[in-house]
């Protein structure tokens, strides 16, 4: 057991992967030899040629072991540009270093409809034999993978042509919006001055207790999205425009069929989940009337949403909420708990409130150094510490699988969420019941209840939105005017028109419609959520003896289906609506709880 040492540093050292930032020689020598090494790949490839049988599989072998290799250190690459770009939007020298990361990783991909290619034209009775030798063994779900959608794409020539013109087209536009957002500044009065804010700091402001103030926050944080609509619609069009072209010539008609590819499941699963869920939402109706009436409001605005109930924000200091955590992660698992303080002590975690950061949060792994880290902005509120707690989970989930095969550790976004996610559902569950008043156990419970209106009702306009606004983009580009309706229009239908107003420009306003390696960066949050609520409920059951079971599902999630996993771990079948129905009702169990709680609290 390790003692969590305090005061913490809130900012990340990146020196222990490459000293020197973004003027860093290690990592300049380090991207020349990645360079380098991945044209003698692209050239040892072309030499190959596929097996006659398992005993020619050496050359074979030698491309998969290779192209790991390259796979690691593209990521370490990746993340460490990701991670100097974060914490300084102003850094020129970091956004070039992102540029040829960039190149680099189009140059990779290149290579790889090459090897795609290799592996379809390697006969069937072979490539069985092939998978039960090693270095493909250990990987055989990615590889399978691989070769059956190599099957479903263009010609090998056409597929490397896409990606070395997405670098400037596709990829371009998602760096257009980055460069857009950096320059956000929201002026604001504080202490009789006006303070301008980066988009992060502005929307923490926006959950100020006071309905007045925050309304008006709201407006200007409208109405600074709405001067930069006309640059984010600029992107958000030619990324789907570029996207739609792909998919029209490799003969998909489906806008959701690469998604569900990239996340591992299938269209019975996710329509299941949204059905579930679906049939559950007038309990979060009712929610929401009786939070507008504890506020003294005849109906909840967007803003009012996810507004602290109550005259004060209950703060908390970094170094608390790291205690709180760990503490947490402890009563389930000593190990999570142990490697969240390792993450605290090695400054692994950048949470300094303080301009010039980008907005949101992340966790990002160096597969090559075998560590991760997290990026965040820690305002002091409990909803910091679930974010937090969130991406510790991220953080475990990566460190399970440090010694791993590259192609075994590339999970999807949505069981990736549900390990962050059971993060979060330790810290919270946890708060609540060791809660000493009624009105502490109200704000933890709404706080939990929060997270379920973004689940259900939130991310499902973003997928509702993206879904509509794919649909006319077909017929051409979509006007700033036609996106804030198409917004208003999913919020709406997402909210069962439960809000006295909307976000129109949430399009603009959210990153995760810009972000090019994983389309649809939506429903895998829902997912992830209810799978975790499902992987809780039998934690609870178990107790410690679930630990090891715990990560030995987290070690999977790289190797099968998303309904391959639930099957094989938890014995359940993703595509009907018994699992996810109890991941929904334990979700309503807390508003009704919620509910009775605050039955004399309501303003008069």
């Amino acid at each position: 057991m390790m003692t969590l040492h305090t005061p913490l540093d809130q900012t990340w050292d990146l020196s222990a992967i490459f000293p020197g930032g973004s003027d860093s020689a290690e990592f300049a020598a380090f991207l020349d030899r990645l360079d380098t090494d991945i044209e003698e790949f692209k050239s040892r490839l072309n030499g190959v040629t596929p097996p006659a049988d398992a005993q020619e599989s050496a050359g074979l072998a030698d491309i998969v072991e290779r192209m790991q290799g390259l796979l690691i250190r593209l990521r370490e690459a990746g993340s460490f540009t990701g991670c100097l770009t974060a914490e300084n939007v102003k850094d020129k020298k970091a956004l070039q270093l992102s540029g040829r990361v960039k190149v680099l990783g189009a140059a990779y991909e290149s290579s790889m409809t090459r090897f795609d290619e290799l592996l379809t034209k390697v006969a069937d009775p072979v490539w069985e034999q092939l998978l039960v030798k090693e270095p493909f063994a250990s990987v055989r779900f990615a590889l399978n993978e691989r070769r059956e959608l190599a099957g479903e794409k263009l010609p090998p020539e056409q597929e490397a042509l896409l990606t070395d013109l997405a670098v400037d087209g596709y990829h371009g536009w998602s760096d257009l919006y980055d460069t857009t957002v950096s320059q956000f500044r929201m002026p604001v009065e504080e202490d009789g001055k006006i303070v301008e804010l980066s988009a992060g700091q502005a929307f923490n402001k926006l959950h100020t207790p006071d309905t007045a103030k925050r309304r008006e926050l709201f407006a200007k944080w409208e109405e600074t999205w709405a001067e930069k609509a006309d640059f984010c619609a600029e992107a958000l069009n030619h990324l789907a425009g570029f996207r739609l072209s792909v998919y029209k010539h490799r003969g998909w008609e489906s806008i959701h069929k690469e998604p569900l590819a990239v996340n591992r499941m299938s269209k019975a699963t996710l329509d299941a989940m949204w059905g579930a869920i679906e049939g559950a939402k007038d309990a979060f109706v009712g929610y929401f009337e009786r939070k507008a009436a504890m506020l003294g409001l005849d109906k909840l605005a967007w803003v009012d949403v996810e507004a602290p109930i109550g005259s004060s924000v209950q703060k908390i200091s970094f170094d608390d909420g790291a205690k709180l955590i760990v503490e947490q992660f402890r009563q389930f698992s000593p190990q999570l708990a142990d490697f969240s303080e390792m993450a605290f002590e090695k400054r692994w975690i950048e949470a300094e409130d303080r301009g010039g950061k980008r907005p949101g949060g992340f966790c990002t792994s160096f597969p090559a150094a075998g560590e991760t880290r997290i990026f965040m902005t820690f305002g002091g509120t409990m909803d910091n510490v679930s974010t937090l707690a969130h991406e510790l989970g991220h953080a475990y989930h990566q460190h399970v699988m440090n010694d791993m095969p590259a192609l075994a550790q590339e999970y999807a976004m949505n069981v990736a969420e549900t390990a962050s996610t059971f993060a979060e559902m330790i810290v919270s569950d946890a708060l609540v019941s060791a809660a000493a008043t009624d009105e502490e156990r109200v704000t933890l419970i709404e706080d939990k209840i929060q997270r379920a209106v973004a689940f259900f009702m939130n991310i499902h306009a973003r997928f509702i939105f993206e879904t509509n606004f794919y649909a006319e983009r077909r017929k051409g580009l979509v006007s700033v005017e036609r996106l804030n309706e198409l917004m208003t229009e999913a919020q709406k239908t997402a909210f069962k028109d439960a809000l006295s107003g909307y976000h129109p420009h949430f399009w603009a306003a959210k990153l995760h419609f810009y972000i090019t390696e994983v389309p649809f960066y939506n429903f895998p949050y829902t997912f992830g959520y209810l799978f975790s609520a499902g992987i809780y409920a039998i934690a609870k059951q178990e107790g410690a003896a679930f630990e090891e079971r715990y990560k030995a599902l987290l070690r999977d999630t790289g190797s099968m289906t998303v309904e391959e996993l639930a099957h094989k771990h938890l014995g359940v079948d993703l595509t009907k609506q018994d699992f996810w129905q109890g991941g929904v009702r334990m979700a309503v169990e807390d508003v009704q709880t919620f509910l009775n709680l605050t039955e004399n609290m309501v303003r008069r």
